[in-house]
C-alpha cells in the first residue's frame, strides 16, 4: 500500500512523497479474538522482528498486526534511505516534525485497523520511532483528525509506546483546546509509556516530557513506567508490564476458545 502527501518542490509548487509501505506480519489470535494491536517497529527495523516476539507473549486473545515502514531518506542518516516512519533530523526539543510523514504512517496504521471486527476493541503500540507514530496516533484519535484536516475515524481503546517520544508536544494544546469533544476523546484514552533511564539514543528525559505533556494536555490516564539501567531495548520486565496493562485495559479473558 502506498500513500501519497504534499511536500514543497524546489519550484514552490506541491510535491508529492510517495510512501511505499513494506510487507506486514501478522500473529493471529491463538485464543478468542477479543483484540487486534497494530505493532510499530523502530528505525531501521521490520515488521518481522517484532512479530516473532510479540508471537511470545501470553495474551492469546489478541491478534498483532507487524506492518514494515517505508523505505526513505532519513536525515539523521545523512540522506541514506531506511525503513522510517517519518523523517527525523536530531532528536532534540526543537527539531521539526515531519508532518507528513506522520500523518502518511498514522493513516496507514488506522487503515490497517479498519479492516478488523466490530467487537474487537483497537490499539497501536511500538518501540522508538514506532512509539513515536503510535503517541501521534493517539493525538490524532483525541483531535479526530490528522495534521493535514483529513478525519481520524478509528475508535482507539489503548495505545503504548517505548522508549519514543511525543511528535507535535507544543503544538497539542492549542489543538485539543480547539477541537468540540478533544478532550473527552482524550481523557478516555488509555496509554502506557515506558522508558529506560539508561537509554542513549531516546534519553530517558524525552519519555517522562512526553508522558507529562500528554497528562497537561487531558490525557488522564497514562501510566509512565522507568526502568533504572535500561537503555534502548526491551527486556522480560518491561514486557510483562505490558502484558499486564493490556490484559487490564482491554478486560482480557482467559483467551481459549470454548470449541
Amino acid at each position: 500500500m502506498s500513500f501519497a502527501g504534499p511536500s514543497v518542490g524546489s519550484d514552490g509548487r506541491t510535491a508529492r512523497r510517495a510512501f511505499e509501505f513494506g510487507r506486514t506480519h501478522v500473529v493471529k489470535p491463538k485464543g478468542n479474538h477479543q483484540a487486534t494491536i497494530v505493532w510499530l517497529h523502530g528505525l531501521g527495523d521490520n515488521g518481522a522482528s517484532w512479530s516473532q516476539l510479540l508471537e511470545t507473549l501470553p495474551l492469546p486473545n489478541v491478534k498483532w498486526i507487524c506492518p514494515t515502514a517505508p523505505t526513505q531518506p532519513v536525515t539523521v542518516f545523512g540522506g541514506f534511505p531506511s525503513t522510517a516512519w517519518f523523517d527525523v533530523g536530531d532528536l532534540t526539543e526543537d527539531a521539526p516534525d515531519d508532518l507528513e510523514g506522520l500523518d502518511a504512517s498514522a493513516t496507514h496504521v488506522a487503515n490497517l485497523l479498519s479492516q478488523e471486527p466490530a467487537d474487537v476493541k483497537l490499539g497501536v503500540g511500538g518501540f522508538s520511532m514506532g512509539a513515536a507514530t503510535a503517541l501521534y496516533s493517539a493525538t490524532c484519535y483525541a483531535l479526530g483528525k490528522y495534521s493535514n484536516g483529513n478525519s481520524h475515524a478509528t475508535n482507539l481503546s489503548a495505545v503504548v509506546g517505548l522508549s519514543g517520544w511525543l511528535p507535535c508536544a507544543k503544538l497539542l494544546s492549542d489543538k485539543i483546546r480547539s477541537v468540540d469533544n478533544a478532550a473527552n476523546r482524550a481523557a478516555s484514552l488509555p496509554i502506557l509509556l515506558c522508558h529506560g533511564k539508561g537509554d542513549d539514543v531516546v534519553p530517558y528525559k524525552f519519555g517522562e516530557k512526553s508522558s507529562q505533556a500528554l497528562i497537561n494536555n487531558q490525557f488522564q490516564d497514562v501510566l509512565f513506567k522507568d526502568y533504572d539501567g535500561l537503555g534502548h531495548h526491551t527486556i522480560p520486565n518491561e514486557i510483562d508490564d505490558l502484558c499486564a496493562w493490556l490484559t487490564s485495559k482491554f478486560g482480557l479473558g482467559d483467551g481459549h476458545s470454548s470449541s
